[in-house]
């Protein structure tokens, strides 16, 4: 479909030297499930013998890489929930370093299954809203109690400037900065202080040649859970100084649920689409926003703003953090 969209067929993408990246948080693990209760109650002959080849973590780019016969640089990352996006932030690195002029990048996440849904729930990120699911991902809202897991993939085809206008391509957006920085603090829970996170926001900003002034809008990471929301204004702060009341900030979970390592992927498409088309996403189930949440977020339905430049975050268990700058063209 990414192909389709930018106008290329797998050969043009093959003969450019294509590449593909992918971000996955638990790649195989719900048709690993699925194949380990076959094999308790069956035995091993029952056993689907692609499980050996759908569970290892460089499957989702091996199996594009073999549909579109791609030869490029592939890597798959298991980065939780930043995945996807640090997939897009290092083959942008790529194409910048001069190494191919142009990448599919994106995420993958098909996690829905007992015992992934029992696992998050042991460890209280999951909301437990059951009776008004619509209503349950609730970014930055007062009663946000975790997010709702999903399944989903994207993909991106990205490209340098030169290899895009040399063949009149539709450009949605281009893509200027990146940065990723750890917490090393804890498994589950951010930083309290949100200083690693700026450093990833900061170094997306530097990296683009911009003033923390010049960002209009941030897709905010946005997760839902108690901790985030809170600690990520609190590092949008940090990043963006004084600037920071006059900036917009919006979560996008409440429309699409958190579907883990591909998130960022599906969130940097979004932005890309606010860059084009001058609308900036709202924050669904926003009803009654946290004072902790103390930016401008964006209520439901968005706002009809053209953005010039902006910040998408991705922050994943572990500590992980990455943010990437964007701009309008």
């Amino acid at each position: 479909m990414a192909l389709e969209d930018a106008k290329l067929t797998s050969c043009e993408a093959a003969d450019a030297g294509t590449g593909v990246y992918i971000g996955s948080a638990l790649g195989g693990v719900a048709f690993g499930e699925e194949q380990h209760e076959a094999y308790v109650r069956n035995g091993p002959q029952y056993v689907n013998p692609l499980i050996a080849l759908s569970v290892f973590g460089g499957a989702a780019s091996s199996n594009i890489a073999i549909e579109l016969d791609l030869h490029g640089p592939s890597l798959a990352n298991g980065n939780s929930c930043a995945a996807g996006l640090i997939a897009i932030g290092e083959a942008a690195r790529l194409i910048e370093d001069g190494r191919v002029p142009m990448m599919l990048a994106g995420g993958a996440e098909a996690p829905l299954a007992p015992l992934t849904f029992g696992a998050f729930a042991m460890i209280r990120v999951l909301s437990t809203r059951n009776g008004d699911p619509d209503a349950a991902s609730r970014p930055f809202d007062k009663g946000r109690d975790g997010f709702v897991i999903a399944e989903g993939g994207c993909v991106l085809v990205l490209e340098s400037f030169a290899h895009a206008k040399e063949r009149g391509a539709r450009i949605y957006a281009e893509l200027t900065g990146y940065g990723n920085s750890m917490d090393a603090h804890h498994m589950t829970a951010p930083h309290p202080e949100g200083v690693y996170a700026a450093r990833a926001m900061s170094e997306a900003i530097e990296c683009a040649g911009v003033k923390p002034g010049a960002i209009d809008y941030v897709n905010a990471h946005g997760s839902s859970t108690v901790l985030n929301d809170s600690t990520e204004c609190r590092a949008i702060r940090i990043a963006l100084g004084d600037q920071a009341d006059r900036i917009a900030v919006s979560g996008t979970k409440g429309l699409h649920g958190h579907a883990l390592g591909a998130t960022g992927a599906i969130e940097t498409a979004i932005c890309a689409l606010a860059l084009e088309r001058g609308h900036l996403p709202g924050t669904a189930n926003l009803i009654d926003k946290d004072p902790a949440c103390d930016l401008d977020v964006i209520a439901p339905g968005g706002r009809d703003r053209q953005a010039e430049h902006l910040l998408c975050n991705a922050f994943g268990f572990g500590g992980i953090n990455a943010s990437l700058a964007m701009k309008a063209v």
